[in-house]
């Protein structure tokens, strides 16, 4: 039906006769000539149609926005003074030798080019919305990423092997979804996480180097950066370490950047610990491109009488720091109060700060704030000093558990970073490494998990699973850009005691081991290989690509922030006679 898309024509193809298919992105009666922008996947062309063709002509009037049209001319030089270097057809347009309208259209609920709609009426209407052409480009570039990613993985001779979608529930990590079995009365399949314990057992099925593009669920609070299902690039080695595993990630996505967004990643990536970046960050994923730091001032406020400082300081797990702010003694009483309502959602109970007027005076005269007061001369000297704070400079400060103080000081750096105009323009990727195997949860008193109960501990570190759980140190790694964290994997454990080790730090019963993981357990006992992989997030990949805020704008048909899809009603009620099928009786009927 056509010779070329709209947006590969060009200079070269002047004086030849094309044929192009697509929708009327615009008409233009220019007093007896109109003109038509002809829209399809690769971009735009300028159709010109004058009433010396007549049925051309008179076909054209008929035109409006978001007709479906093909369109027979010939290939011409615009005018001088005409050419639109924005287009990668605008040197050229068509001179309409036929006009056949294929469809008409009911008129959009709004326009293409307007930048200003509300997401609920794009998410009702995205059949509409993903005509935009920033939606075409964002979702090319998907396509891009996701195929050289597949021609990397290829090439080092990965094979990608499909995984089961309806699975066992393994209730150990994020909330899953339940599916209910209509021939098993009573039991319920899930839908994976992730496919990790699967991508394992092929490992220990011998076939070496896996891959998958694959679809995973989370029954999750949703933000910007996660939808209830998602999409992982998912991968497993056999006989890589830490390091080989790392270094062949970091080509993939080097490459993946490159030839999807043309965006070069610097190499190497930089290596940071767990331990360096919530000291420095307050956050295990931190943006690089905001230079401002946290301050270690626990030790210096263990002796002050503020109590708020120094109980923290003198608690077990509790952690006094400081956040300098170059320039921020400008910052106004309603913007340090909305930064202290900011730090609230992350658990803390208020926000400290300090306004550096002279810092030689360590007193009320040259540090205005109402705390100096409470301070010692010596604590407001190192807080000074470790800083670096200057004449014209804020300090505000975080003290509590070390948790609340790096998730509040954290995200407040990256609001102040950007909001202030600290962030650089750069791409700043980075390697966390070095993660703590286990996490202390305080509701149920017991160890979690912090990645998963697959992960090996560190060379030196299996005694610690039965005597100190908290000292034990992952062969974990994760991927951060600009922030984001774009995949995590690690080192699995290979061994089948070592993991009944783990198992037992997270409390594991010996029968809860087996009922849950007994086909993992079991499958280790046959000779499984030292192995590892990684998960990247693919929506977030190239969220980050396109520039965009949200993952939905890179998804064909996302959920919105509550879990729904806008655009075909779901989730919604089904009838009495499927619920039966499935053997469900709703405790609160639907209305």
């Amino acid at each position: 039906m056509r010779t070329h898309y709209c947006g590969e024509l060009s200079a070269g193809l002047v004086g030849q006769s094309v044929t192009l298919a697509g929708w009327a992105h615009r008409r233009r009666d220019h007093g007896g000539i109109i003109f038509i922008d002809l829209r399809d996947r690769e971009g735009l062309a300028q159709v010109v149609c004058d009433p010396d063709r007549v049925e051309a002509f008179k076909t054209a009037e008929r035109v409006r926005g978001e007709f479906v049209l093909k369109i027979t001319g010939k290939v011409r030089r615009r005018p001088e003074g005409a050419v639109n270097p924005e287009l990668r057809s605008g040197e050229v347009e068509v001179l309409a030798h036929e006009v056949e309208i294929l469809n008409t259209s009911l008129t959009p609920p709004f326009q293409l080019d307007d930048e200003n709609i509300s997401e609920t009426v794009r998410l009702e209407h995205r059949v509409i919305d993903l005509r935009r052409p920033v939606m075409q480009r964002n979702l090319m570039v998907r396509y891009r990423a996701a195929m050289a990613a597949r021609r990397y993985l290829d090439a080092h001779g990965f094979i990608d092997i499909e995984t089961p979608v309806l699975y066992k529930s393994t209730p150990e990590g994020a909330r899953e979804f339940l599916v209910p079995s209509r021939i098993h009365n009573g039991q319920f399949y899930a839908l994976p996480q992730s496919p990790q314990l699967f991508k394992q057992m092929l490992m220990m099925a011998g076939f070496d180097r896996y891959y998958q593009i694959v679809k995973c669920f989370r029954d999750e609070d949703l933000r910007a950066d996660r939808q209830p299902e998602f999409t992982q690039i998912d991968v497993e080695t056999s006989f890589l370490g830490e390091q080989d595993i790392r270094d062949l990630m970091e080509s993939l996505i080097r490459t993946a950047f490159s030839e999807a967004a043309s965006i070069e990643l610097p190499s190497p990536f930089p290596v940071m610990t767990f331990a360096e970046a919530m000291r420095l960050y307050g956050s295990d994923k931190p943006d690089l491109r905001i230079p401002l730091v946290l301050t270690e001032l626990t030790d210096a406020m263990k002796g002050v009488p503020f109590k708020v400082f120094s109980a923290p300081a003198n608690a077990p797990g509790g952690r006094v720091a400081g956040l300098l702010v170059p320039g921020g003694a400008s910052l106004t009483r309603g913007e340090i109060d909305g930064y202290t309502e900011f730090v609230k959602i992350y658990g803390a109970k208020g926000l400290a700060y300090m306004k550096v007027n002279d810092a030689s005076q360590l007193n009320e005269t040259g540090l205005q704030s109402p705390i100096v007061k409470n301070l010692s001369e010596a604590a407001l000297g190192a807080t000074i000093e470790r800083t670096g704070a200057k004449r014209g400079d804020l300090i505000f400060f975080g003290a509590d558990r070390q948790k609340v103080v790096n998730d509040a000081l954290g995200a407040l750096r990256a609001k102040i970073g950007h909001e202030k105009g600290f962030a650089s323009k750069e791409w700043k990727p980075l390697w966390v490494v070095d993660f703590p195997m286990f996490e202390y949860d305080e509701e149920a008193k017991t160890w979690a998990a912090r990645h998963h109960p697959f992960t090996a501990p560190k060379d030196g570190h299996e005694e610690f699973l039965s005597t100190d759980p908290g000292r034990a140190i992952a062969k974990a790694y994760d991927m951060v850009l600009n922030g984001w964290e774009l995949g995590g994997g690690s080192v699995r454990i290979h061994r089948q005691e070592v993991q009944a080790k783990v198992l037992d730090a997270l409390k594991i019963s010996p029968a809860d081991q087996q009922k849950k993981f007994g086909f993992l357990l079991n499958a280790l006992q046959y000779g499984a290989p030292p192995h590892g992989g990684i998960a990247f997030g693919l929506d977030r990949m190239v969220t980050l690509m396109c520039g965009a805020d949200s993952i939905r704008e890179v998804i064909a048909f996302p959920k919105t922030q509550s879990g729904q899809d806008l655009l075909t009603g779901a989730p919604s009620a089904v009838g009495e006679a499927q619920l039966r099928d499935v053997h469900i009786r709703l405790r609160t009927p639907t209305p």
